[in-house]
């Protein structure tokens, strides 16, 4: 079985104030870093950071390899005696987000350990990088980390981290308590008794319409042309619209910022009289140099690159495109929000090829080579619906029944 090791670390400019989170996910056994990922997340407190910063890592090292052991490393006491469950959880901000992270796997495959503030430079380097690119109006992405893990640039978040009042121990006495009331049990599968989860937040997936290059099967991500949508594709978006207003359940539409995927939810939003939101974290991969050109071109060109991003999930495309854990990672902070948004309400998310088939792959909990075993079509619907316990349905998988 493999081990990865999870460092991940956030911080407050003001507690609560700009907040940000790092995490690094590595291969216990070379101890080679394998996927990085930080985000900038508004206005938090350092604990609300430091959680969700261990959450992204949770999730990062699961698409990896949702089968993985996963040993965690914190400089924050607060979160590992927490999640070791030896410290109880008070604080209504961290209690959802201790739940998520305890769901990403088995309770019996993770360990947590504190580390001192000097050993986590990695996973303190990001956040900062993260709450750097908040404060420029900026998403971070990975080629923004060249500072030198040991030089310390960024200012380490611990000056900047008092605890939030009431956080630091779990009673006004100091005393540590067992987090019985609030410790997460495995969820009953298949057929079992269970609670009445009330209406699941039910994401309708629809893949943008044809553009020019869909017919010739060309890489077409968020790093190329930005395509428009062809004759073929404003048809297609209009049958997919008719299909949706007959069931008449979607109640709000998002789409990817894409120009094909905003021209075919502008088809449909007018249809089902709702207007469009655009979300980024619905977006293409970024291929790279590989945008414009066919799987044979790719091969003929690049076969080493090829080879190894069909082989590992942390493989980026040639010319510093997205890898998929990079893509699963963003992904899955996308769906979090949108599901907590969207709380017992049907959405469609107007989006592409790999975000769709990503969010099936982590409802069914598959592993990452599963996303070459799925074929999606231009105009196709699938969908998922995710319960309030956590756990996820795939109900329906590229249905272009309304196409015929």
């Amino acid at each position: 079985m493999r081990e990865f090791i999870v460092e991940a670390d956030g911080g407050s400019r003001g507690n609560p104030g700009p907040a940000g989170y790092g995490a690094v996910v590595c291969d216990a056994a070379t101890g080679q870093t394998l996927l990085e990922t930080a985000e900038y997340i508004g206005v938090a407190t350092n604990n609300v950071a430091e959680y969700r910063g261990l959450l992204a890592g949770l999730r990062a090292a699961h698409t990896l390899d949702p089968a993985a052991t996963v040993h965690v490393r914190m400089d924050s006491k607060l979160v590992i005696e927490q999640m070791s469950g030896r410290w109880k959880i008070k604080h209504p901000s961290m209690k959802p987000l201790a739940t998520q992270a305890r769901g990403v796997f088995p309770p019996d495959r993770v360990t947590y350990e504190w580390i001192p503030r000097a050993e986590n430079k990695h996973a303190d380097r990001l956040a900062n990088e993260a709450m750097d690119a908040g404060a420029r109006g900026e998403r971070w992405s990975p080629g923004e980390s060249t500072a030198e893990l040991e030089a310390g640039a960024a200012a380490p978040l611990g000056e900047q981290r008092p605890e939030a009042p009431g956080e630091r121990h779990p009673d006004s006495s100091g005393e540590r308590h067992p987090d019985s009331a609030g410790r997460q049990q495995p969820t009953a599968r298949g057929w079992s008794a269970a609670p009445d989860l009330g209406t699941p937040a039910t994401l309708v997936l629809l893949r943008h319409g044809e553009t020019p290059l869909t017919p010739q099967k060309r890489f077409s991500g968020s790093g190329g042309t930005d395509p428009s949508l062809s004759d073929a594709g404003r048809e297609q978006a209009r049958r997919v619209a008719d299909a949706l207003a007959r069931r008449g359940t979607v109640q709000a539409v998002l789409a990817s910022p894409l120009a094909r995927t905003r021209e075919t939810a502008e088809i449909v939003a007018a249809r089902l009289g709702l207007d469009v939101v655009v979300e980024d974290g619905l977006r293409e991969t970024d291929f790279g140099a590989w945008e414009g050109l066919t799987f044979g071109e790719v091969r003929d060109r690049h076969p080493d690159d090829l080879n190894a991003w069909l082989a590992d999930p942390a493989a980026r495309p040639t010319g510093g495109g997205e890898s998929f854990a990079e893509v699963a990672a963003r992904i899955a902070v996308t769906r979090d929000e949108l599901v907590t948004a969207h709380a017992g309400r049907t959405v469609l998310l107007v989006t592409h090829v790999t975000p769709i088939k990503t969010l099936v792959r982590l409802a069914l909990g598959a592993p990452p080579e599963s996303l070459f075993r799925m074929e999606l079509s231009a105009a196709s619907l699938s969908a998922v619906a995710y319960y309030a316990d956590g756990n996820a349905s795939v109900r329906l998988f590229n249905d272009t029944s309304h196409l015929r």
